[in-house]
């Protein structure tokens, strides 16, 4: 099934919640009707970005605070002082109890990805919470079918990537509301949440091996890996220290093991995004609840502000699946932090974090961070070609938003030619200016721009047709600007699989 999206536009001359100016910030934005991963993860290479139902996209060289996409690589993934401090803090507070007091100033924001919607508060529902399950309307779904056996005859067969099903649109298309079900969603096995405490699931012949491996080990008389089990590290992800004196790895300072009688015990949980998995419906309320808290202590939203899927497992993806998902931090049987996290075909990408304002003393943004780099990188094992983490915008104009870059090593998109350049070359230049376009060769170009505005896909009176057959229909020259823009700004490969729905 395909994508279908209602373009709404370029919104300009509104509050940006980074400089505060008033009427300083520009974007262009859609309603996601249903969108399929693989779509997502190509729009996000294109500098969009998601907010429950609502994607949208940065005018870069209008708005007051240019945000650019920023991606880590979490394969070669180099903790700070600081990342070591934060981790180490929360293995003291789990063992003992100790509260380390005036250290958090290495964390300058709360809230790890709190960009993807602050000074949006009212536009857009922050909550990537699911309300309904229904089916596809029956118009909708007819026409698609229809068509795709129209493409499926002329045409090669889909990336198994593409496997989210898109479910109803709730209210009208063209309404002007968002359905209530955005849908990037997947549903892994049924059962309870997968507990990233614990080791990933693993084939029996793997485990006969790492048995085989730990025994020998054990026999060494040095027995560096005695214990390895018990601390829940996910197994192989790199190979065994040779030497103790190493420095410790991020999984090392993760997972490692607490004495019996710890003070608390912090579990994390993987959550599917669907009133349909019985530990997301179970924990919902708990969860809302912490939700509203935060918004409410930390961004003073007012309580009425706090606005309250379809399972694909393609067998070369993550056994969790694709889609979104809510990392839950539970401490001591209670959820302290909930992580927004979008499983995608290359990439983990971080929505938003929450958490409960009384325990803001364990930086639980650096530290939900890092759990969901080591996270990327215990999916990657599985799944080779998934192998970067997505941190939303970096704001190089604003202070308390350049911490993201300290996560290296890290790129930023260029947000003229979509090519990703290391940080580190791009900084100088945004020294001296805003907006920057960070590909140093002047001869590229946008190389997945729109070439063939006539292909775009066009859902228009209970049919999808092509563009070109479409414009004929059409006699207002604002229309004709209108989807040329949203074509230029998704590229030519999700103009021709995205549906655009028009009324």
């Amino acid at each position: 099934m395909a994508s279908v999206v209602e373009y709404k536009g370029l919104k300009t001359g509104y509050h940006c919640g980074y400089c505060d100016s008033q009427e300083g910030k520009a974007s262009c934005g859609m309603w996601a009707h249903s969108l399929t991963v693989q779509d997502y993860q190509d729009l996000i290479d294109r500098g969009w970005r998601r907010s429950g139902k609502y994607v949208y996209k940065p005018v870069m060289n209008q708005t007051c605070c240019p945000q650019y996409t920023i991606r880590c690589r979490p394969l070669q993934f180099q903790l700070s002082k600081s990342h070591k401090k934060v981790l180490k803090k929360m293995l003291k507070f789990l063992a003992k109890g100790e509260i380390s007091k005036g250290n958090c100033e290495d964390e300058p924001m709360d809230s790890t990805m709190e960009d993807a919607v602050v000074g949006d508060f009212a536009l857009i529902n922050k909550l990537d919470i699911q309300c309904d399950l229904k089916t596809l309307s029956d118009d909708l779904k007819k026409s698609l079918e229809s068509e795709e056996k129209k493409i499926g005859k002329n045409s090669k067969k889909e990336d198994p990537n593409e496997l989210i099903q898109p479910h109803a649109l709730e209210e009208k298309l063209g309404s002007g509301e968002p359905s209530h079900s955005l849908k990037i969603h997947t549903v892994p096995k049924p059962g309870k949440g997968a507990d990233l405490s614990k080791p990933p699931c693993r084939k029996a012949k793997e485990i006969r091996k790492e048995r085989k491996r730990l025994k020998l080990m054990q026999q060494n008389p040095a027995g560096e890996l005695k214990g390895f089990q018990a601390q829940g590290k996910p197994p192989s992800l790199f190979p065994p220290k040779a030497k103790s004196n190493q420095p410790k790895s991020l999984e090392d300072l993760i997972f490692e093991s607490l004495p019996e009688d710890a003070s608390h015990k912090l579990e994390v949980r993987l959550v599917p995004v669907s009133f349909e998995d019985p530990e997301f419906k179970s924990t919902f309320s708990q969860s809302f609840s912490l939700y509203v808290k935060y918004q409410m202590t930390v961004h003073q939203d007012p309580p009425d502000e706090c606005g309250k899927t379809e399972a694909e497992n393609p067998p070369n993806g993550p056994d969790y699946g694709y889609g979104s998902f809510h990392q839950q931090y539970w401490l001591d049987g209670k959820i302290i932090a909930v992580g927004v996290i979008d499983i995608l075909p290359y990439c983990v990408s971080s929505v938003y974090l929450y958490y409960d304002p009384d325990y803001s003393y364990l930086s639980l943004g650096v530290y939900s961070a890092l759990r969901e780099i080591a996270f990327t990188r215990q999916l990657h094992e599985k799944t080779a070609q998934l192998s970067y983490y997505y941190m939303g915008f970096y704001i190089h104009s604003c202070s308390k938003m350049k911490y993201k870059g300290q996560y290296r090593p890290s790129d930023l998109l260029c947000p003229e030619t979509y090519v990703w350049v290391p940080i580190e070359q791009c900084l100088p230049s945004l020294e001296n200016s805003k907006y920057c376009r960070f590909n140093q060769d002047p001869e590229a170009v946008d190389e997945g721009r729109s070439k063939e505005p006539d292909r775009l896909q066009v859902f228009h009176k209970k049919a999808i047709l092509p563009y070109g057959v479409y414009k004929k229909q059409q006699k207002d020259p604002r229309e004709e600007a209108a989807v040329l823009q949203y074509a230029r700004l998704v590229g030519q490969a999700c103009s021709e699989r995205m549906l655009l729905f028009r009324s």
